[in-house]
């Protein structure tokens, strides 16, 4: 794994994350186990979205796309209310 950018829609193992995090094997588990970076059991190894790792490195990211996610879904209700 040549390139560090982490990409959103990628799925990335443990031992992946581990590197790109550059954190250990028992820092990842803990993680995965405290639910602080969520991840999908596929064949009993977990698998991880990219974008996980992103919140998990820049909450400030998350509550930007949160923030925006919401004031469009303002807009959505306040339309469906006028009909």
């Amino acid at each position: 794994m040549n390139n560090l950018e982490i990409k959103p829609n990628i799925v990335y193992t443990t031992a992946e994350t581990q590197k790109l995090l550059k954190i250990s094997n028992s820092t990842i588990k803990r993680l995965l186990k405290n639910g602080l970076i969520k991840a999908n059991k596929v064949g009993g190894q977990y698998r991880i979205l990219g974008k996980e790792i992103l919140r998990l490195v820049s909450p400030e990211v998350e509550k930007r796309a949160v923030k925006s996610y919401l004031k469009l879904k303002q807009k959505v209700v306040d339309k469906i209310n006028k009909w």
